[in-house]
Formats: structure tokens, C-alpha cells, sequence
């Protein structure tokens, strides 16, 4: 029965991979509108003006329609963030990847960014932002390890935060334009509420929740695998509906971008 519950779920994927082509969402710039496909789970391409970058590239979301990088940002070195097979097939010859220290020893040719520092890579302008845990507890996410980043397109300021909590590094942030939330983390951390709080610290135009469905984004890789869902006993579609409640009457536009396989129940 566990054989052909994974063989089931595995040809789920293999159809979702096949046929579900995405389409970008748009966000007027200087320049140009700047286009953001969500991938899967923390992957994302954004472009504009020619230039593309990918954020998290990881070979289990649709790659087929995906463009080749002039930048790829990676924001930590598990295997969803930190895919080297991904980074392959997505990296223009001599484009710049951006990692961690941790992610470095992974992907040796990366150019690593240290919390706070800033730099222009392909032509565009990263910061890289503190993520990490208030909540201390397995999986561990501690400071100083990993990134989120800003990057600049059109005079638009493009926050993608990894996996963090809304930390005083965080919660300084201003002038941002889109930015992109973590939601459901494990040890109750950013629930539906405490990532709406964050956001409304931030007031972006636009926000998308992502990496918000843990326990899928696991069994990606192993059908057999387990992740802590949303808090409170929530479902993933109810903690996204909470999310957005909790953001109701603010001027910050939710979109929520197609982040997993809609073919596999959740």
C-alpha cells in the first residue's frame, strides 16, 4: 500500500511538472514592469529590463519554462533552497550566485554575502538581510547563517526574506516595494498573525506569503517524509485565509502565486 501511495503521489507530480505552465505577475517599474513567477515553495524568477534573476531554484518545481539567470540569489543550504543541479541548469555562463557561508561549501563557485552587506552582482543591486530564528528550537535557523535579500529593479525595492522570523533587522526595513513573507514555519514560528504583523511593520505594496506548505514541500522529495503543519490545527488553506484576514483593511495588496502542485491534496 505505502508503494503505491508513492507511486500515485510521485505520477501526481510527474503531471502537475508536465502541465502546469505559469504565468508572471506584474509590477509597474521604471524601465518596464517587473514579472514575478512563483516556482515552488522559496523558488522565484523575477525579471526586468532583460535581466533575470532566480531566487531558490529547485529542480522539483517546473524548470521547463524557466529563464536562464544572470542572477541567482540563494538564501540557505538546504537542499529546497540550495538545489546545484538547479543552479546548473538556470545559471548564464559566468552569472554571478550569490550564498551563505554554510551554502558555499555546497557550491564552492558562489559568492558569498554576510548579513548586512551589500554588493551589485549581474548589474543589480542585493542586500543581504539577517533570517533567522526568535523561537530557538530544531529545525534551526540561527543568526548569522542565512540571508534574505533586496534587491533593486526600476527603482523598486523586491524584499525576499528566506526563512526567518520578524527580527529587529527585519522589522527596520523600509521602503519596500514587494516583498515576499515565509508563513507556517515550524515551532509556531510566523503564524498567520505574527507574518501579518510583520508585514504590516514593513508596508510593502505587495506581499506575497511563500514557503508556507512544509509538509509538502517534504514529501517532494520523500512521499514518505513528515513536517509540522500550521499552527493552531490549521490547514495550509486556512492559515493562508488567515493571513489574509489579518491584513484586511491595510492597503497591502496579498497575491498568493501558485507556490505548489495543485494536482496533490494538501
Amino acid at each position: 500500500m505505502r508503494v503505491r501511495a508513492a507511486m500515485f503521489f510521485a505520477a501526481s507530480i510527474a503531471v502537475w511538472v508536465c502541465g502546469d505552465a505559469r504565468a508572471a505577475d506584474r509590477v509597474p517599474a521604471a524601465g518596464g514592469d517587473i514579472l514575478i513567477t512563483p516556482i515552488i515553495h522559496a523558488s522565484v524568477q523575477i525579471e526586468h529590463a532583460g535581466k533575470v534573476i532566480q531566487v531558490d531554484p529547485w529542480s522539483v518545481g517546473d524548470l521547463s519554462q524557466a529563464k536562464e539567470a544572470d542572477l541567482i540569489l540563494v538564501t540557505d543550504d538546504p537542499g529546497h533552497h540550495l538545489d546545484v543541479s538547479a543552479i546548473r541548469r538556470l545559471r548564464k555562463p559566468g552569472a554571478p550566485v550569490v550564498v551563505t557561508e554554510a551554502a558555499k561549501k555546497k557550491f564552492p563557485d558562489g559568492i558569498i554575502m554576510a548579513n548586512g552587506e551589500r554588493a551589485s552582482e549581474g548589474g543589480i543591486a542585493v542586500e543581504a538581510i539577517p533570517a533567522y530564528d526568535i523561537i530557538q528550537g530544531e529545525p534551526s535557523h540561527p543568526k548569522g547563517k542565512s540571508n534574505g535579500y533586496i534587491i533593486t529593479l526600476g527603482g523598486k525595492r523586491i524584499y525576499v526574506a528566506g526563512v526567518t522570523e520578524c527580527v529587529p533587522e527585519v522589522r527596520a526595513l523600509t521602503h519596500i516595494d514587494v516583498a515576499f513573507i515565509p508563513l507556517n514555519i515550524p515551532l509556531q514560528r510566523m503564524t498567520p498573525t505574527a507574518a501579518a504583523e510583520c508585514v504590516k511593520t514593513i508596508a510593502p505594496a505587495v506581499v506575497y506569503p511563500y514557503h508556507y506548505d512544509q509538509a509538502l514541500a517534504a514529501r517532494l522529495t520523500n512521499p514518505r517524509a513528515t513536517a509540522e503543519g500550521p499552527a493552531g490545527g490549521l490547514t495550509v488553506a486556512e492559515s493562508l485565509r488567515a493571513f489574509k484576514e489579518a491584513l484586511r483593511g491595510s492597503s497591502i495588496e496579498v497575491r498568493e502565486g501558485a507556490w505548489y502542485p495543485s494536482t496533490v491534496s494538501r
